[in-house]
């Protein structure tokens, strides 16, 4: 039997549609059968904790330290970003109960190099060390909230956010006068654990000069953007393995 054009026509265009719904079933059923992999399972993180209130992360490749802090101040000119309980919270935005030598061997595990701290004489020189990029993580109505430490500061004259990543200039050792025999002093315990202001005893300073006169200080809070008054924050401190950029790219 001869088929009509018409019929013909209408007998390949069925053909032709069958054959896409074939292909599309196909492609849905591979589809399917990729979407049914097991995802590449994610790298565990492995929590040490080194002191109080100190704790070693080590995630694969990346190792980072956290303090476990609390917001003590949240207007006006800053000096540090983290102080000692107990020591400069009025001028520290956060404050945290640990031992500043502690943090410093913390560092050290977390393969972090201390260099030295700033020098004002003969002539002033920057403090050095590994760079380190600092970490703001708290809760806010019920999600986890992470920013870079710079977006709670800014330069009070420019009022642009700081831009500089701080680096481990690793403080200094002080010999008691009184007794030699006794071990001597960390001099971030005073409360220059992470700072803004340039000091002989910072553990964390930023690598630019920046005067601690109070005439000439030019760090200051942000205060919309800091978290109501004892809010727990989490300070996470990431070691840049290699020298060079402290600009900040956290972000």
């Amino acid at each position: 039997m001869v088929m009509s054009m018409k019929n013909r026509h209408r007998t390949l265009g069925l053909i032709f549609f069958a054959a896409l719904a074939a292909l599309g079933c196909y492609a849905a059923d591979n589809d399917k059968k990729g979407n049914d992999k097991p995802a590449t399972p994610a790298v565990p993180t492995k929590k040490a904790t080194v002191a109080k209130n100190i704790y070693l992360e080590v995630q694969g490749d990346t190792r980072r330290v956290v303090i476990d802090a609390y917001v003590c101040l949240r207007m006006g000119q800053l000096e540090q970003l983290l102080t000692k309980k107990r020591t400069k919270e009025h001028e520290a935005i956060l404050a945290a109960d640990i031992n500043a030598a502690d943090l410093h061997k913390a560092l050290i595990l977390a393969r972090a190099e201390p260099g030295s701290p700033v020098e004002f004489r003969p002539k002033w020189k920057a403090p050095t060390g590994t760079t380190i990029k600092v970490f703001l993580e708290y809760e806010s109505n019920g999600k986890t909230v992470r920013v870079p430490a710079q977006e709670w500061i800014r330069n009070g004259k420019t009022k642009k956010e700081l831009e500089y990543d701080w680096v481990f200039a690793g403080s200094v050792l002080i010999p008691d006068p009184m007794d030699k025999t006794k071990p001597p002093f960390y001099g971030a315990n005073d409360g220059d654990v992470i700072c803004l202001a340039n000091f002989d005893t910072a553990l964390l300073d930023i690598p630019v000069s920046s005067p601690r006169d109070n005439a000439e200080l030019y760090f200051e809070a942000i205060t919309e953007k800091i978290p109501p008054q004892e809010t727990k924050v989490r300070v996470i401190l990431e070691p840049v393995p290699e020298k060079g950029n402290q600009k900040k790219d956290g972000k």
